[in-house]
């Protein structure tokens, strides 16, 4: 009997990764197909994402698992993508892509965060909704267009969210998957004895002046949204009768079915990439005031469950400081920044992460000098440098959460599953250990993948549920351990810390 596979799409706000999940032997084995570059294009409108470059990538991904299998005696089951949150595109009548959806970091939604505050009041929109505010988020996104291109919504059909709208790409069937829209702002987590999704909150969004014609039924991951398109499949001759499956759709769902906990410990999480985001896995979210002020989110996980969690800034700091560096003409690989940051004195230069200018796109490293200058602080002189301040900085924001976590919880943890690509980066790992006073079991790094096949393989019967789809995660990966070490030194980089704030 041929072995069982499944495609994982993979999207980051970095790249892309095709990835072949095949469970064999009571463990499950990834291969990689193919990665490719994902980066937003500077139109007169804004900043856009690239959509029909990265499917294309995909399609070429399907193509490449449609050949392996052939080869190797696989079946390929299903498909599903998952990618980053909040951001969405408009479909017509007549089932045309309305207009190239936005970037999260395009900055026109700044001025329609606030026109919501001054309309509703921040007290009301978490109440209806349980997210934390960022102006990113879905909400303000759609008013923006509403106020720029109302004929535009007027003409929507359905409204998709990113690996919605390639689930649609692939299959013409257009599916809102429950975890990706619950970042959105705009669904009302609570679950009610006819769901576990949450549904949209309409009466919020009809009392800022939003339509909500286009907002269809919210469906869990592990839906089977439809098969390959005949087209598609002639086109690249494979692909035929192959399921596509809505996984955990949000990456951070995908991951966080990844992670290893054992059952019965006191665990937390953190999904670490281009954003971080820490939290607990509970049956029912946490709207109060102490969660709004810290601020937490309630978003979907698998099986109805809540992320209760806080999106903080990440490995973005990181990635643009290279990226400044690749515009100056000095090339360094991660690796290598990762080394000249271990080599460089520690505590230098600590900033507030926090701090509005770092979460645009553009001149990390003018913009760490301007804070390290407007703080009092050494400003960073070398590469080793600026990369150990983004590196302690972000350890030291990881505890300042863990601490609200705990506090809004009423809950002490007593490990952190570090799941992502971050868990590479082992001098990551041990400051977050040592920042937090906790041991930090970091893997598997191909979290979010991972979790998207273990969904897939749910949905398809080859697992009961997510119970034993993380037994097979245990099975499959050898997680590393970092106990905590130099507790006295980041206790006091804490305390400095905490007065930038």
């Amino acid at each position: 009997m041929p072995k069982r596979a499944f495609l994982a799409f993979d999207l980051g706000a970095e790249s892309g990764r095709s990835i072949l999940g095949v469970l064999h032997n009571n463990r499950i084995e990834l291969r990689d197909l193919n990665r490719f570059a994902n980066s937003h294009v500077n139109l007169p409108s804004g900043l856009h994402w690239n959509l029909t470059n990265l499917y294309a990538n995909m399609v070429d991904g399907l193509a490449l698992a449609s050949r392996h299998c052939a080869e190797h005696d696989c079946e390929l089951v299903s498909l599903g993508v998952d990618t980053w949150g909040v951001d969405f595109g408009l479909i017509g009548r007549s089932g045309q892509l309305l207009g190239m959806p936005f970037i999260y970091r395009d900055p026109r939604t700044v001025a329609t965060m606030q026109q919501a505050f001054d309309t509703l009041g921040r007290e009301r929109i978490y109440h209806d909704t349980g997210v934390q505010f960022m102006n990113l988020n879905s909400l303000y996104q759609l008013l923006a267009l509403q106020q720029s291109e109302p004929a535009l919504i007027a003409e929507a059909e359905r409204l998709l969210f990113t690996p919605d709208l390639m689930h649609y790409f692939f299959t013409g069937e257009a599916v809102n998957e429950a975890t990706i829209a619950s970042t959105s702002q705009m669904v009302n987590p609570r679950h009610t004895g006819i769901s576990t999704t949450g549904e949209w909150a309409v009466s919020l969004l009809e009392d800022l002046g939003l339509s909500t014609h286009m907002l269809g039924p919210i469906a869990p991951a592990g839906t089977t949204v439809g098969v390959v398109r005949d087209s598609l499949a002639s086109e690249i001759r494979g692909g035929h009768g192959v399921k596509v499956v809505a996984p955990a759709s949000h990456d951070t769902a995908s991951a966080v079915v990844a992670a290893p906990a054992q059952p019965g410990t006191n665990w937390c999480y953190l999904s670490c990439g281009t954003w971080s985001l820490l939290g607990a896995e509970l049956d029912q979210p946490v709207i109060t005031d102490a969660a709004r002020e810290a601020p937490f989110t309630n978003e979907g996980g698998y099986g109805g469950t809540v992320r209760f969690l806080q999106n903080i800034t990440g490995l973005w700091m990181v990635q643009e400081c290279r990226r400044d560096y690749d515009k100056r003409g000095e090339t360094f690989d991660y690796a290598t920044l990762t080394q000249l940051a271990a080599d460089a004195p520690p505590f230098r230069t600590i900033v507030e992460t926090r701090h509005s200018p770092f979460l645009l796109p553009g001149d990390m490293l003018d913009k760490i000098a301007d804070y390290a200058r407007q703080t009092a602080q050494p400003i960073p002189e070398t590469p080793g440098q600026f990369i150990r301040c983004c590196l302690e900085s972000l350890a030291l924001t990881y505890r300042r959460t863990l601490e609200q976590l705990q506090s809004v919880l009423d809950r002490k943890f007593d490990v952190l599953h570090l799941v992502g690509g971050g868990g590479k980066n082992e001098l990551l790992c041990q400051m977050t250990a040592d920042a937090l006073h906790l041991p930090v079991v970091a893997g598997p790094y191909e979290a979010t993948a991972m979790g998207n096949v273990l969904v897939q393989a749910i949905a398809a019967g080859e697992l009961k549920d997510l119970a034993q789809a993380r037994e097979l995660v245990q099975a499959s990966i050898s997680p590393r351990l970092y106990d905590p070490r130099d507790s006295a030194a980041w206790t006091a980089a804490y305390e400095r810390f905490a007065r930038l704030g």
